[in-house]
């Protein structure tokens, strides 16, 4: 009696999703495509504000800087 070949079993490896990609996933089956558009939008509003007030308070230190450093 011959014993049956030894096959190699299959290994399925799957990567476990990121926090942001699952939350991502579970937004997109919870809200429509309008209210992804409309808070992706609002978050980049919020950065860009962001960036502007780290211009303009450069800005100002180097007018400060400037006015202060004359004779």
């Amino acid at each position: 009696m011959q014993a049956a070949p030894v096959r190699p079993t299959a290994v399925r490896a799957t990567a476990i999703p990121s926090f942001t990609t699952a939350l991502r996933a579970v937004e997109s089956l919870l809200m429509s495509s309008g209210q992804r558009t409309a808070r992706r939008n609002a978050w980049n509003s919020v950065l860009e504000d962001r960036r502007r007030a780290k211009d303009r308070i450069e800005t100002e230190r180097a007018l400060r800087q400037s006015v202060a450093g004359r004779p």
